[in-house]
């Protein structure tokens, strides 16, 4: 990996502004394409075109998938549709995909036309068809594939003019006469058995696939349960049509995990550090209204209750404490289901068992940390003391409920197709902090009333 120092930025800037071509050549030679992807994120637009426009086609398009989404836009928008046509040809077409997906309609339709390879151009047009997010559009069709009932040497002979325009052999997959998946051939069976008579005489039955509907999350669920680096893809009626590889599911991880984290945050949309003040406050700031609003709702409670705090003043120093339990036990317990789901260990269907373990965990929490803070209030406020019996039975009641919340949010969400990741962040925080003030005011109410009626 490439360390990009302050000197050898400079070096790289010399050489810009002296427009030293050879020079250029000769530094960019030597670098992976991911490093030269991580050079441009170092370098003004300007001085990035510069580079890129020195480089192959084959090394631009390598480069090309490597950029982060926003710097590979500001490339193609200033790149004549014939140029990226040539760097979309040295692509795989999961790789095309990604990139002609970031084009307007009419710019895709006017680059697919100047792709020299038909059979790859096709192949690009029948993958935007898929979903984005399920192995459809996941999926390249780059693989080799040898029939059922072919001998060895047949099938050594057409590997070899299959690989030809291959940069990497995950696995050969095994097709019947209707292109039906039905194996995987070993590469070692080659030696092992040079002989063979058909090759579904020593292919791996039954393999791990999936259909092209599949939702993302489920493919990189398997590729880490099967310990994969490619998995092939089929239609409804198991036909062959695309393979997906360990790198693109890694991809599709982080960048969910990226997008749950922002969630999670507070965040409305996918932000980076380098978007505008205008992306980013926009990103944030739905979010904070809410929060706003959570807080105006409290106020308007507690102003309520004001009677309550003059005849007892300690009442109001336990508002924080009530308010910023519940809102912690909200998003630890929403966190465990988000985490179950996102992992396979749970689900929809098995809701009821996480509830009710959920339930238990609450009524230990909340009989825990209601008996502490019981003790600190009976020495401090006295065993007949309004606050010290109200602080500690609303504890108990905002925890049990904040659990139970915590959980039941994501699993609804999730039953409604909604990233349960949103149920983490200021949603559960705000839910639990205006419902547990308002648990804390009834009780707190309630208990005085009958304090005044005794007396």
């Amino acid at each position: 990996m490439k360390e990009y120092t302050p000197e050898y930025l400079k070096l790289i800037r010399d050489i810009i502004e002296r427009r030293d071509d050879e020079a250029a050549r000769r530094e960019l030679a030597g670098l992976h394409p991911a490093d030269i992807a991580e050079l441009y994120e170092n370098l003004h637009e300007d001085e990035a075109e510069y580079l890129y426009k020195l480089l192959d086609d084959e090394q631009a398009a390598d480069v090309l998938i490597e950029l982060d989404e926003d710097d590979c836009k500001e490339l193609l928008s200033d790149m004549p549709v014939e140029d990226i046509a040539k760097q979309i040809d040295h692509l795989d077409t999961d790789d095309a995909v990604d990139i002609i997906k970031e084009l307007d309609e009419e710019d895709r339709d006017e680059i697919l036309s100047h792709i020299d390879d038909v059979e790859q151009a096709g192949d690009i047009i029948d993958l935007l068809k898929y979903d984005e997010d399920t192995a459809g559009g996941l999926m390249g069709t780059e693989m080799i594939v040898v029939n059922e009932n072919w001998s060895m040497p047949e099938c050594v002979k057409q590997m070899r003019v299959q690989a030809e325009d291959m940069d990497e052999i995950y696995n050969v997959y095994v097709v019947d006469n209707d292109y039906k998946l039905r194996g995987v051939f070993p590469l070692k069976k080659m030696i092992t058995h040079p002989s063979v008579s058909k090759i579904k005489h020593v292919m791996q039955s039954e393999p791990v696939s999936v259909k092209t509907d599949t939702p993302i999350d489920e493919v990189a669920l398997d590729f880490e349960k099967y310990n994969l680096v490619a998995m092939p893809v089929v239609d409804s009626i198991g036909r062959l049509v695309g393979r997906i590889t360990v790198d693109d599911v890694m991809d599709q991880v982080r960048e969910a995990q990226e997008r749950d984290y922002q969630l999670a945050s507070g965040l409305s949309s996918d932000v980076e550090t380098d978007d505008t003040i205008f992306k980013q406050t926009k990103a944030r700031l739905p979010w904070l209204l809410i929060g706003i609003l959570g807080g105006i709702g409290n106020a308007w409670i507690l102003g309520n209750f004001e009677d309550g705090f003059a005849i007892n003043p300690a009442l109001a120093l336990f508002i924080p404490l009530i308010a910023g339990t519940g809102g912690n036990v909200g998003v630890q317990s929403s966190a465990i289901v988000v985490q179950g789901l996102a992992n396979g260990s749970l689900d929809v269907k098995s809701s009821a068992g996480q509830l009710f373990k959920e339930f238990g965990v609450g009524i230990i929490n909340a009989t825990i940390i209601s008996l502490l803070v019981f003790i600190y209030n009976l020495f401090s406020y006295g065993p007949t003391d309004v606050t010290t019996i109200a602080v500690s039975l609303s504890l108990f009641a905002v925890v049990l409920f904040a659990s139970v919340f915590g959980t039941l949010v994501p699993l609804i969400l999730e039953r409604f197709k909604i990233d349960p990741a949103i149920a983490t962040g200021p949603f559960v925080t705000i839910t639990n902090d205006v419902i547990g003030v308002i648990i804390y005011i009834w009780i707190s109410t309630m208990l005085m009333s009958t304090f005044c009626a005794v007396a």
